[in-house]
């Protein structure tokens, strides 16, 4: 969905906080399907670490970034 929305011209932020760009939404979409791989061959790969208050702070503080620098946000 990240990807989608980043051919838009809009932004996308992960639960974690970490911004997703142009730059490095492919990287992660290959991870993703190769873990994906991984899985359907019978590899366990685990999953996300639980979300922590260190991670919900980081993205608060990604997110307020993000409307403080784009002035088209603050009209919303």
């Amino acid at each position: 969905m990240a990807a989608d929305v980043i051919k838009k011209g809009s932004l996308a932020l992960s639960p974690r906080g970490e911004l997703f760009s142009k730059d490095n939404i492919k990287a992660r979409l290959n991870m993703r399907d190769f873990l994906d791989t991984l899985r359907a061959s019978g590899v366990e790969t685990g999953g996300p670490s639980v979300l922590t208050d260190k991670d919900n702070k980081k993205f608060a503080d990604s997110l307020d970034r993000i409307l403080t620098q784009n002035d088209q946000f603050r009209q919303l």
